[in-house]
């Protein structure tokens, strides 16, 4: 089995009907980048944020750059 299959989840792409993986993804805010990994659309790539991490790890280091 592949190491992308093992990442697989039930989220689907509801453009392309793919299972969503998780893979590193480059972020970038403001000035400063980031790899995290992140469900992803392995045709189209689009991400997945999900509103518990949009609301919660994300927002904190968006302050904490902000405060810089």
């Amino acid at each position: 089995m592949s190491d992308q299959t093992d990442k697989t989840t039930a989220w689907m792409c509801d453009k392309c009907h793919q299972a969503l993986v998780t893979q590193k993804v480059k972020v970038r805010y403001l000035e400063g980048n980031f790899e995290v990994e992140l469900l992803k659309c392995p045709t189209c790539n689009m991400v997945l944020i999900s509103e518990e991490l949009a609301l919660g790890k994300i927002l904190e280091v968006e302050k904490s750059l902000e405060d810089k």
